[in-house]
This record gives structure tokens, C-alpha cells and sequence, in this order.
């Protein structure tokens, strides 16, 4: 008889309880499917007496995880603790170091330490699952190191945090601001305890670090990530995007160019009739280009007790098969460093602004753009009642640089009221 497949789960939040339940309801069929059995053998938690709605009584109990993670009965170590330091990053450690398999949901470990954790894995032996790391239930960490393994990528994008589509779309279907949106997000639950964590964009940009090394065989390298959160998106961005045909995401996009690696987590406009512009609620999409595939869209639920416990076991399922790889497709000793590009590729810009309401000034305007290389698509105006007109410009293709040239000669007329918002449209 084949012997067991044990485990040692740390963290019994929403996730870990999940994956326990799971393993409880569905051991013959986890069998089934790998060919050995899955089993728990001890769990860690911070409180022993706190109800978690499962049956954790016959399990050994380890109030420390590194305790946890080196006990001779565990075979593979379970991380659901989260966070990028401290007891995940050192219970991970020790768990490599005494030749246990690593499973993970921790996407900021891995975005931050992933390297150096990938070399001490591959090192001794042994493999880090994360399929539930990015994007809750959806299967694409193993599309990108199986499924399109025989592909050169050309570019990854994504919606990659469920709150702040969830808000996004909230505030285009009820008409409401940011502030209660946000309100009414934090009521229901779906925010981080620190939000800015969701709202400014370092959750989604922990994720797009991960699929950006997976795709371009580069190091993870988070701080080289351009980020910016959905905090300044406004009622009047959503409304007259939609009136241009375009819908707003807090959008990551990883993307080789000629001075590097273009790696950007900001609000976008999409076309409303994309994949990613019919996205509502919380739910995730992932959009993968390669040379061979062409592209592929994979949607589904990015967070939430089943949909993450289901990737978990995955991996673990996986493990129990014998498939074994590289944490991030290929040998961490092969993985380049890959320096973040200098200017961005060139992309339409929308732009909002308030004008005075006098003779010339969108001449002034479309003077200040055409001197900085900017040339004009589309423009509207809006009615209004007061002394300012909102006016709303869609650019052609043009660099970043090349925009804030010109924003910052706007600031030197007399005719722009309001601080321009500009926003990039990713072209889907």
C-alpha cells in the first residue's frame, strides 16, 4: 500500500479551513485521482479554542508553524498564513530546509522573497506550489509554466483584486462616489485590514510580479512595479469613459519592450466590449498572449473560502502525482534580472479636465499637446453651469513622457481649472 501523502497545515483562516474540509469531504476521491492518500496530520493556528466550523480534533496541534513545518510526520508544509515577513517566511524556510514540499497562498512571500526561496527549494530537492497565490480559483499559474510552456509570452494582463473591481463596477451600476462604494466594501467584509493593501493596487501588484516572472523568465521583482490604486477614480471618470465606449479596471499588464521589462498595476480604460470590459463584480481575468497561442482568457472567482482551498489542492494533488517544477517555470539560476523600462510603450490617453469658459481656451489645450508630440483622437465637451467646462480628450498613441510634458506645460496657461486626470487605454 502506498504510503500517505501528509500534511501540515499552518493558518486555519477562511483558506485553511477550507482546504481542510475539502480533504475531509473528498479523500476518496483525492485518492482516486492521485493514487495515494491525502491526509492531515497537525495544524497551527494562533487560537486553539476559536471555532472554525470543522473537526480539528484529531489532527496534532502546533501553536508555533516552524514547529510545525519540521515535524517528521509532515511531508509537504502548508502555508496559509499570509504576510511577507515574519512566521510565513520563517516556518517556509524551515520547512525547505528539512526537505518538505512547500504548498502557498502567499503571494507577497513570494513576490518579495521568491528568488531566494525558489533557489533554497531547488537546491535541496524540493518544489513551491502557489497556484492559489494569484487569482483564487483560476488555473493560472499552471497554464503559464504547463499549459503554455512551448509558448514565447508577449504579454500578460489582468484584473487581479475582485474589491476593487467590485467597487469599480458598483460605482458605475449604482452611480455612487469612491467614498461610499468603498464604505459599503469595507461593510460587507471585502477589504484587507489595511485597505490600501486592495484599493492601492500592492495586493494585484504582488500577483502580477509573480505571473510577470513566470512569463519572461525574469527574477520577481516587485519594486519594479509601477503602481497606482483606484482611490482616484471618480463618478465622472466611469460615466464618461462609458459614454466613449470604455470601462475603467485596475488593470496589471507585464510586457517585454525594447528598454525592458514594462511592468505597470494602474486604473485603465478597456473597451467596454472586451473580455475584461464585461468583467463584473469581484470576479478575476487573466489575458495571456504567446507567440504559438495567440491569446487566452481565463476567468473565475479570484478569492473566497472554496475557489482558493480548490487551488490549494491542487498543488497538492499535483505533489501526490509526482509533478514536479521549478517555482517559476524554469531553474531559479537562470532567471534574469530584468531592469524595469525607463519609459512605458506608447498607448491612447484619456484625459479629464476643467477648462475656463472663455474664447480659446481649447485651442490653448490642443496647442500645449501638439508642441509636446501629443496629437488629439476625440474630444468633448460637456454641459455646464458654472465659470468651468469639463472637457474630455481621448490622444492617439503617445508615450507617458511625452503626456506629462505637455500636463506640465498646462499648468502655465490660464485656461485649465482643474488638475488633468489622465488615464492609459490598454488595447485588449
Amino acid at each position: 500500500m502506498t504510503a500517505a501523502l501528509r500534511l501540515g497545515i499552518a493558518g486555519l483562516g477562511t483558506v485553511g479551513a477550507g482546504v481542510v474540509k475539502i480533504v475531509r469531504r473528498q479523500a476518496a476521491l483525492l485518492e482516486a485521482r492521485t493514487g495515494q492518500r491525502i491526509e492531515i496530520t497537525a495544524v497551527s493556528a494562533r487560537d486553539q479554542s476559536k471555532d472554525r466550523g470543522v473537526n480539528l480534533s484529531s489532527y496534532a496541534w502546533e501553536t508555533d508553524p516552524v514547529a510545525l513545518a519540521v515535524r517528521d510526520d509532515v511531508d509537504v508544509f502548508v502555508e496559509l498564513m499570509g504576510g511577507s515577513e515574519g512566521p510565513a517566511k520563517l516556518a517556509t524556510e524551515a520547512a525547505l530546509a528539512a526537505g518538505k514540499d512547500v504548498v502557498t497562498a502567499n503571494k507577497a512571500l513570494l513576490a518579495i522573497h521568491g528568488q531566494a526561496l525558489a533557489e533554497q527549494a531547488e537546491s535541496a530537492g524540493r518544489v513551491i506550489r502557489y497556484e492559489a497565490a494569484v487569482a483564487g480559483g483560476i488555473p493560472v499559474i499552471k497554464t503559464l509554466t504547463e499549459g503554455l510552456a512551448g509558448n514565447e509570452i508577449t504579454r500578460v494582463m489582468g484584473v487581479m483584486n475582485g474589491t476593487c473591481n467590485y467597487i469599480l463596477t458598483r460605482m458605475e451600476s449604482a452611480g455612487l462616489g469612491y467614498n461610499t462604494v468603498f464604505d459599503e466594501a469595507a461593510a460587507l467584509g471585502y477589504l484587507e485590514a489595511d485597505p490600501n493593501l486592495d484599493v492601492g493596487g500592492i495586493d494585484a501588484g504582488h500577483k502580477l510580479a509573480i505571473l510577470s516572472a513566470i512569463a519572461f523568465g525574469t527574477k520577481p521583482d516587485f519594486d519594479g512595479i509601477e503602481i497606482e490604486g483606484i482611490q482616484n477614480v471618480t463618478i465622472e471618470d466611469i460615466r464618461q469613459a462609458a459614454d466613449m465606449g470604455f470601462r475603467i479596471k485596475l488593470l496589471g499588464v507585464a510586457q517585454r519592450s525594447p528598454r525592458g521589462l514594462v511592468q505597470r498595476m494602474q486604473p485603465c480604460l478597456v473597451p467596454a466590449n472586451s473580455p475584461l470590459g464585461q468583467l463584473e463584480g469581484g470576479t478575476n481575468m487573466v489575458v495571456i498572449e504567446g507567440d504559438a497561442v495567440e491569446q487566452v482568457v481565463l476567468r473565475g472567482p479570484g478569492a473566497g473560502e472554496g475557489p482558493t482551498a480548490s487551488a490549494v489542492l491542487g498543488d497538492i494533488c499535483d505533489l501526490a502525482r509526482g509533478l514536479r517544477i521549478a517555482t517559476f517555470g524554469q531553474p531559479a539560476a537562470t532567471l534574469e534580472d530584468a531592469p524595469a523600462a525607463s519609459t512605458g510603450l506608447p498607448a491612447p490617453y484619456y484625459l479629464r479636465m476643467a477648462l475656463a469658459d472663455k474664447p480659446g481656451a481649447l485651442a490653448k489645450v490642443a496647442a500645449v499637446l501638439g508642441e509636446a508630440g501629443v496629437s488629439i483622437d476625440r474630444m468633448r465637451q460637456y454641459s455646464h453651469d458654472d465659470a468651468t467646462a469639463p472637457v474630455l480628450i481621448v490622444t492617439h498613441k503617445t508615450t507617458r513622457a511625452a503626456l506629462n510634458q505637455a500636463l506640465d506645460a498646462m499648468k502655465t496657461t490660464d485656461v485649465v481649472a482643474t488638475v488633468p486626470v489622465a488615464l492609459r487605454i490598454e488595447q485588449v
